[in-house]
């Protein structure tokens, strides 16, 4: 066995050990990121953080967690809850990392889009980040069933119901979903192997396919200016090192990425211990009754712009339907969408920074109805901001991306 020095650093432990060079090697000549980027871009790492404390934290939930209808809102609120030793710690911190990972996912989108990361050849970094999301949502979502209280159970109901409207292979597709005619055991055992075997697997390996994208085009810096990448990496590893406009991953851009973390474990931290209730739901502490209906279904916070694009078409519920798929496959499309090539932050766009808030604007007024009972000129609000949603992503983006691109030939 190798005799090693005491090191005075990771970089130096790193450097006295093969893989550990060969880790090195790859991210100083292989992951170049620009020099001007400010810390939004390290919400990437803040969200690889989270995911290992949401694995971690299950693997324990795991070990005391029953999946049994007539056990699974037990073993929460009173066996993890009360009876395991800091049980109800790791129930806490599993909570507030699912909401923060959605959070974070929300800004680390918005940054993409705002700075142009889906154009000019990156568009596999897009969609893989896009897949992220959407592997994510299945995730939270199936989580959120598993305590089996009073929202989950009525949550599944009404999602699951969903797939009822489709032509033709609606229904069978519904008890094929569940494992029975209703939501039931069955269907709490389908979403407990999805949560934590299936889409934890997916989840890995479609960040895999993200961070190798991310070294064929690069990340774009904050003024959309393009980069030649290896002339600027070799100018920096001969030496001239300020005169270079790309730093190494490590140890350079990883020292701020590891900053922004600790910030935000400082939030978690007090989320965690003093405010832990934001990411609980009141009503999810009632055991699941199938005889008795909330009177206003709802889901968590972070789909509720989507549940309410849902049931904004209250007039139909195949429009519904069909909005909500949209919904969620538009962010896909928006490299297409946009027909502007050229890669500029929001601010330097004279037509499309409007657009950009004006979605902003959308989405929060969608996330704020999406909690209120669809009743009154709340349904009527709800319809526009629905209809807004969809007009501002497939027409309005597309012409005032076409207008720049006229105006600049």
């Amino acid at each position: 066995m190798a005799n090693f020095k005491k090191a005075n650093g990771l970089g130096e432990w790193l450097d006295q050990r093969l893989w550990g060079k060969a880790l090195v090697k790859v991210l100083m000549t292989e992951y170049w990121i620009p020099k001007r980027i400010n810390f939004l871009w390290s919400f990437g790492m803040v969200l690889a953080t989270l995911f290992t404390v949401l694995v971690v934290t299950g693997i324990f939930l795991m070990m005391y967690y029953k999946p049994d209808e007539g056990m699974a809102f037990y073993s929460v609120n009173y066996t993890i809850m009360q009876e395991v030793a800091f049980g109800w710690l790791f129930r806490h911190i599993h909570a507030v990392s699912a909401s923060l990972v959605f959070l974070f996912i929300y800004i680390h989108m918005f940054t993409g889009i705002y700075y142009g990361s889906f154009k000019s050849g990156r568009e596999i970094i897009w969609i893989s980040g896009v897949l992220l999301f959407v592997a994510f949502s299945a995730a939270g979502f199936s989580g959120y069933m598993l305590p089996w209280g009073q929202m989950s159970f009525w949550a599944a109901q009404v999602i699951t119901n969903l797939f009822g409207e489709i032509p033709v292979i609606g229904p069978d597709l519904v008890i094929w979903i569940r494992g029975d005619f209703s939501v039931a055991d069955a269907t709490l055992t389908r979403f407990f192997m999805l949560h934590v075997f299936l889409l934890p697997v997916v989840i890995i390996g479609v960040i895999c396919l993200h961070m190798y994208a991310l070294r064929a085009p690069h990340v774009n810096n904050e003024n959309g200016e393009e980069i030649d990448f290896e002339t600027e990496a070799k100018k920096y590893l001969a030496g001239n090192k300020i005169g270079s406009k790309v730093m190494p991953f490590w140890p350079k851009f990883m020292a701020e990425d590891l900053f922004v973390v600790c910030l935000v474990f400082a939030l978690f931290s007090y989320l965690v211990f003093f405010s832990y209730g934001f990411a609980m739901d009141p009503i999810n502490f009632l055991p699941a009754d199938p005889l008795k209906t909330p009177e206003h279904i709802y889901p968590e916070w972070y789909f509720l712009w989507l549940y309410e694009v849902l049931r904004g078409f209250f007039f139909s519920s195949g429009l519904g339907l069909i909005a909500f798929t949209i919904a969620n496959v538009i962010f896909f499309l928006l490299p297409w969408l946009d027909r502007d090539p050229l890669v500029q932050p929001m601010h330097k766009r004279p037509l499309v920074k409007y657009w950009f808030w004006s979605l902003m604007v959308v989405l929060v007024g969608l996330t704020i109805y999406g909690k209120l009972p669809p009743t009154g000129v709340n349904a009527w609000i709800g319809l526009a901001l629905s209809v807004a949603f969809l007009g501002l992503m497939l027409i309005v983006l597309p012409i005032l991306s076409a207008c720049e691109r006229k105006a600049r030939q």
